[in-house]
């Protein structure tokens, strides 16, 4: 899909966002990095460590567009769907622990 797509639910962009996400070490680092970046969260919650906080962001968006710039050699969705983008980080972290996402990945692909 084209990065000049307008969507008009999140149902309708998690299927180009899976596209965006193909190669197995960039998805690999955005559950690498989901992860790290809520252990900081609930480090900093716990201990009322706040200024730790900007920690998540780094840990986060680093270890995901380190996948896209290095292994998927696109551009983040976050740059023009930073909403949506951030929701499918989480859903497809959820997908992946849930073992959906090997489905919803050969689905993508049929014709």
């Amino acid at each position: 899909m084209s990065d000049s797509k307008e969507f008009s639910s999140f149902a309708e962009f998690y299927p180009y966002y899976l596209a965006e996400h193909d190669h197995p070490v960039c998805r690999a680092l955005h559950y690498s990095g989901s992860l790290s970046a809520l252990a900081v969260v609930v480090f900093c919650v716990m201990s009322a460590a706040w200024l730790w906080l900007p920690l998540a962001l780094l840990l986060g968006y680093g270890q995901a567009w380190i996948g896209h710039f290095f292994f998927e050699h696109n551009k983040p969705a976050t740059f023009r769907y930073p909403l949506w983008s951030f929701m499918g980080d989480w859903v497809m972290l959820k997908d992946w622990l849930s073992g959906r996402l090997p489905r919803l990945l050969a689905d993508r692909h049929k014709p």
